[in-house]
């Protein structure tokens, strides 16, 4: 059997690193299979519009291969806590689970997800068409890999533990006919942005900007999706706290400002509600995931189709796009890995995104977005294609400690400035001792 490496050069082959996954000639979809006709994966996915999109080209998958699919389908914050009881016994009930890309260091650290590159090397399971350079590279590196720089990115030692979808960036979108009415122009800095929100909001009398502001995750999402491209970051090179510079100060006093003038109650906004505020017409604009873009021209769920229009992420000191959103892995103690595995490739596939995408969800793939009936379908894709150029996979450090840091740390104290109870200075500076204390505990810092 010919082997050749599925990394080329210039393409994945610096963010794999010793991934060596090799195009299997010869094998028919037919006998990859046939051995696993009848078997059923259990499968754990969140209450979330891109897998709602998938549910609907489920029944594909087992008319072609003849594996059923049984989903467990639950609200995405009770998706980790059932995932760790299942993950935690000998023998779990889910054989492929769906994760928020927070999660994937601590479940690699706790040793509860297969690494997925052995089954790419499986000349019995590997599809020679699959193509894992056309997957989107920001996609790939910040859903896919642990290991390597920092522990999360591409270089030596890094490995590959899950596949991304429902992946995400983040995205401008505005309302074309408030700003044409009052002659506007999409904010292209930070700078036109927050002099767009006091306007906006006294001209329209609704929210100028609609945003997450939910204590823990939500409100933390937010602060990030600002501080990165204002320069921002949370940890320095040595891991020691750098949040609470004055970059993060300015971009949680944006968000603040946001927060204020934007839709009313935004501090309990989780990403549902910040989407469906933009939807029902009670805000001029939209920051955040792309997740927005298949959702604008559905009647049963927008007030404002043709309405709408985008641009990139505006520029602070850089540009920097979000990164995030969700992959599926595979539980060391799942029954059936295999078959759990084929539906893992066959869900990523070229023809499978494009179907998903077709209906509503997420493109996890470039030859996706490039496809004439998907930009026939969203030609905004083009604006996508442009700010993919900007994903920045180190957007939050994704290290086995973050979850912890992002909930019960940042998530505190950035909902005690958006809800007054605190200045920015105040509340980012106050969260320091415990931030540090918990990376000592982690060994990133000395006790």
């Amino acid at each position: 059997m010919k082997r050749r490496d599925l990394l080329k050069a210039g393409g994945m082959a610096g963010i794999l690193a010793a991934a060596q996954f090799p195009l299997i000639k010869g094998v028919l979809a037919q006998d990859r299979y046939a051995k696993y006709k009848g078997q059923t994966v259990v499968m754990n996915i969140p209450a979330h519009p891109h897998y709602d999109a998938m549910l609907k080209i489920l029944p594909e998958f087992t008319a072609e291969t003849g594996i059923k699919v049984e989903v467990d389908k639950i609200a995405i914050g009770r998706m980790k806590d059932k995932q760790l009881l299942e993950m935690a016994k000998p023998q779990g009930d889910y054989d492929a689970v769906c994760y928020i890309v927070m999660w994937k260091g601590e479940y690699v650290k706790k040793n509860l997800i297969e690494c997925i590159e052995p089954y790419f090397q499986n000349a019995a399971l590997a599809d020679p068409n699959y193509d894992i350079n056309d997957i989107v590279k920001g996609y790939l590196e910040n859903l896919g890999l642990v290991g390597g720089k920092k522990g999360y990115l591409p270089g030596p030692g890094a490995k590959l533990y899950g596949l991304p979808y429902g992946a995400e960036t983040s995205v401008l979108a505005y309302r074309k006919d408030i700003f044409e009415k009052h002659g506007f122009k999409a904010p292209t800095t930070y700078d036109e942005l927050q002099k767009l929100l006091a306007p906006l909001k006294a001209k329209e009398g609704i929210g100028a900007l609609t945003s997450r502001g939910q204590a823990g995750h939500q409100c933390v999402h937010a602060w990030l999706l600002h501080m990165n491209p204002l320069g921002g970051e949370v940890f320095d090179d040595n891991w020691n706290p750098v949040f609470n510079k004055q970059p993060g100060i300015d971009a949680l006093k944006l968000l603040k400002e946001i927060s204020d003038t934007g839709p009313a109650g935004i501090p309990g906004y989780g990403q549902g509600e910040m989407i469906t505020a933009f939807l029902q017409g009670q805000a001029s604009m939209y920051l955040d995931a792309i997740l927005i873009m298949g959702q604008v021209n559905d009647p049963s769920k927008s007030k404002i189709a043709g309405k709408v229009g985008y641009a990139l992420h505006p520029k602070g000191s850089r540009y920097a796009a979000q990164s995030g959103g969700l992959g599926l892995a595979i539980p060391k103690n799942a029954k059936n890995k295999d078959a759990a595995f084929l539906l893992m490739q066959w869900l990523t596939s070229k023809s499978s995104d494009i179907k998903v995408v077709k209906q509503g969800g997420n493109a996890t793939r470039m030859s996706t977005l490039n496809n004439p009936d998907i930009l026939k379908q969203y030609p905004d894709f083009e604006i996508l294609k442009e700010q993919l150029k900007y994903v920045e996979p180190d957007w939050r450090p994704l290290i086995a400690e973050w979850d912890e840091i992002n909930i019960q740390a940042l998530g505190v104290a950035i909902s005690e400035a958006l809800t007054g109870k605190k200045t920015p200075e105040d509340a980012l500076n106050g969260m320091v001792p415990k931030v540090t204390d918990i990376m000592k505990r982690g060994g990133y810092l000395k006790a």
